[in-house]
């Protein structure tokens, strides 16, 4: 079996192995292919019987210029850069990788929320300049300083990353209320399920968790901010159109919102004018919350299981049946 992989680079930089994916065929993997040029990907795909991709988008054409694709792998939870109705209609499933870096990703948001509070890269950045030693008192700080011992985290999308974050804020002695559509059981020992006005309402932090679907696309909005605490945190490490990015900029420059933290944004990689850019009080990550390496083998070996059990005729985590 011949197997192209379009884009391994980034869950592959040198660190791990694709050797266990080399067992099952033979195996091309290219650092990079073309976002836009489907010529270069209908090339490198060529008689290749299966397909992996991260980022590489994977539309119609590529389907009907390539006729011996017989599978396609996501090296990702979210698969909408393939046409996955063509290839149902083509009879070829596509993989995803269901839940690889739900500890990653919880720990990630609030390790966006902690820099927050306490800004260490800035305090470390200034004591490596001098300003510690050349201090009249014996200590000094630049920001106001939060504990979040008490105060509230509000958790939009309750799913398995979302509760994996509420239990650190919990850990840290915060209240957690959610907001999901499927309230369950294991999310009630972590939170109190409130509507969404609710949470708006009462939470000094606000983390989304939640996919992006037509109803949570633009969520936070002006005039969802309007609702919001004055003075209100806002993480997102899930999807960056979640998040109106005129109106979060104009509300962190306002103070509205006393900071953000985000490891997404709405084009990826990020755009000189994306006006978050141009916003106080606002981290900004290269979406860099799934790429812990314990991570990334798990998506590794998840991978791997996906074309596995497709060769053994009973294919796993089909997002198109």
């Amino acid at each position: 079996m011949k197997i192209v992989v379009l884009d391994g680079y980034t869950e592959n930089p040198g660190d791990l192995s694709w050797g266990d994916m080399e067992a099952l065929g033979e195996l091309t993997v290219y650092d990079r292919t073309s976002l836009t040029d489907m010529q270069e990907v209908i090339d490198r795909i060529g008689d290749a019987e299966a397909v992996i991709t991260n980022k590489t988008p994977l539309p119609k054409e590529v389907f009907d210029a390539c006729p011996n694709i017989k599978y396609v792998g996501v090296l990702a939870t979210g698969y909408n850069v393939v046409d996955v109705d063509t290839a149902k209609a083509k009879g070829i499933p596509v993989c995803n990788i269901p839940t690889y870096g739900t500890a990653a990703v919880g720990q990630f948001a609030i390790a966006l929320l902690l820099e927050i509070c306490h800004h260490i890269g800035h305090h470390d950045k200034a004591v490596h300049e001098g300003r510690w030693e050349s201090n009249p008192d014996w200590c000094f700080w630049d920001y106001p300083l939060i504990e979040l011992a008490d105060k509230t985290m509000g958790i939009i999308g309750f799913g398995r990353i979302g509760q994996a974050t509420g239990r650190i804020a919990k850990a840290l002695g915060m209240k957690v209320i959610a907001n999901d559509e499927y309230p369950n059981d294991s999310g009630k020992e972590i939170a109190e399920y409130v509507s969404r006005e609710e949470l708006f309402a009462q939470a000094d932090v606000i983390a989304l968790h939640c996919p992006l679907f037509p109803s949570t696309q633009g969520i936070i909005n002006k005039e969802n901010i309007a609702k919001m605490k004055d003075g209100v945190i806002i993480l997102n490490n899930s999807r960056g159109p979640l998040i109106v990015e005129e109106d979060l900029r104009d509300a962190l420059n306002s103070g509205k919102v006393a900071a953000a933290g985000l490891d997404v944004v709405s084009t990826e990689p990020i755009k000189g004018d994306n006006p978050l850019l141009q916003a106080k009080n606002c981290i900004i990550t290269p979406h860099i919350s799934w790429a812990p390496k314990e991570s990334r083998q798990r998506l590794m070996d998840i991978a791997v299981e996906d074309l596995k059990a497709f060769v053994a005729g009973n294919p796993i985590n089909v997002v198109n049946k």
